[in-house]
């Protein structure tokens, strides 16, 4: 599996943004995904993430601003990204869990996109 995510970039406060992230490969045993950020300095933290039915978790942190979603047909995940702050600057994440089999998990990530937020 392969994960390729784009959208990042440099954004004002209270500006807003869009990453995606499109899957490839056996993506038949996706099943969890999820959006990561990590800040300077700091540890890798979940942003948000989507079941394959649908089901949204979010980080307190970005509760109410950011919108987890996903595209089954086209393999991709979106995060839209609203009312930014400048302590949202970090690279994201793409993160898919794996399961070909029942008992056998694996994850994969992307390669990080950056999004700095100037105040």
């Amino acid at each position: 599996v392969q994960l390729v995510e784009s959208g990042g970039g440099l954004v004002q406060a209270g500006g807003s943004l869009r990453l995606s992230c499109a899957a490839s490969g056996d993506t038949s045993c996706i099943t969890t995904m999820g959006w990561y950020r990590q800040a300077p300095g700091k540890e890798r933290e979940l942003v948000a993430s989507i079941t394959s039915g649908g089901n949204t978790n979010y980080a307190e942190s970005v509760w109410g601003r950011v919108t987890i979603s996903r595209d089954n047909t086209k393999n991709t995940v979106y995060l839209q990204m609203n009312s930014l702050k400048p302590e949202d600057t970090a690279v994201y994440y793409c993160n898919a869990d794996f399961i070909p089999r029942p008992g056998l998990t694996s994850e994969y990530w992307g390669q990080g996109t950056q999004v700095p937020v100037s105040s």
